[in-house]
């Protein structure tokens, strides 16, 4: 389907659950954590039905997310039950990586597409500081489990710190060189005019990395279904990818809608502005009544993201003293 600025919208993000296995300081709090209780989450039932009627407006790319997917129980079963819809060509899954050696022999034989594991740094005290619990062998343990299975892919995000982000690039890179992993640096989202007007954050890692490793060629096949440029460097079994949301602004060709674990239809990743679908699906809703409300969503779908002009607007704000 097409939103009305003429983008077909065929990607689906599902977070299947807030709750996580780590405590990253990015994301929440050490303690004092109010998760959000059990009966309000979506069941898999309740997510199969609504993928069901997406796929009839050609949502085809399934990403199950979270919090940390791997905390719910069973969702190998729900990959399983979704690439059993008609339509349903791809369904990929983000994760810490912590748990992927329980559970990746069940998601291989549900038929997971691929695998997108979260990893900032490759300094084991550096992670733990980060994630404030988590032990970054876990994570590089998980890889080289996946790696067992060919047919799945790997990537992995990187949100790089302020701090030594040269030599974590670099070392991060490095793990492209050796596996067939897709490395993706995620650009951060500036907190500062200052920050805003220096060089883009997906130059200035380019530029690192091609002094570590050579020249850059960009890679011009199709790595997934997301916003991810990726490049090639020489005697590499991977790719380095890189998701600019700011300064490589990528909304006009936009494809995709999020579901949030308690049924919200979010139209923009960076806007918290939705519809509430679980409200609709328990009170009865027809699947006629349910597909014309994904068609209404769709249809809201914004043109563009604000928050670079929104930060911009804060920072000066708060520089002024407003």
């Amino acid at each position: 389907m097409k939103d009305q600025h003429g983008r077909t919208i065929d990607y689906l993000r599902i977070s299947v659950t807030d709750r996580c296995n780590l405590r990253c300081t990015y994301c929440m709090p050490e303690s004092g954590i109010c998760w959000t209780p059990h009966e309000e989450i979506l069941s898999y039932e309740e997510i199969i039905r609504i993928v069901r009627q997406a796929a009839v407006l050609g949502i085809c790319h399934i990403k199950i997310t979270g919090g940390e997917p791997l905390v719910r129980e069973d969702v190998a079963g729900l990959i399983k039950e979704l690439k059993k819809l008609p339509g349903i060509q791809t369904v990929t899954l983000t994760t810490n990586g912590i748990l992927l050696p329980r559970y990746i022999n069940d998601l291989a034989e549900a038929g997971i597409d691929g695998i997108n594991i979260s990893l900032d740094t490759l300094d084991g005290e550096a992670y733990h500081r980060i994630t404030r619990v988590g032990h970054v062998e876990d994570v590089l343990r998980g890889i080289e489990t996946v790696l067992a299975y060919p047919n799945i892919s790997v990537k992995i995000n990187s949100v790089l710190e302020e701090t030594n982000w040269q030599h974590t690039a670099v070392a991060l890179a490095g793990i492209a060189k050796r596996a067939p992993v897709h490395v993706r640096f995620i650009e951060r989202m500036p907190l500062s005019v200052n920050e805003i007007c220096k060089e883009s954050q997906q130059q200035m890692v380019a530029s690192v990395l091609e002094q570590a490793y050579g020249k850059m060629e960009r890679y011009e096949k199709t790595l997934g279904y997301g916003p991810g440029v990726y490049y090639s460097f020489a005697g590499f079994c991977g790719k380095i990818g890189f998701i600019s949301a700011v300064s490589h602004k990528f909304c006009d060709r936009c494809n995709r809608i999020r579901l949030t674990s308690e049924g919200k239809l979010r139209l923009c990743l960076q806007s918290q502005n939705g519809m509430d679908l679980k409200t609709h699906l328990r009170k009865g809703c027809t699947d006629e009544e349910l597909l014309e409300l994904l068609i209404e969503g769709i249809r809201q779908k914004p043109k563009e993201h604000h928050f670079q002009e929104e930060n911009i607007q804060s920072a000066a704000m708060a520089k002024i003293g407003g």
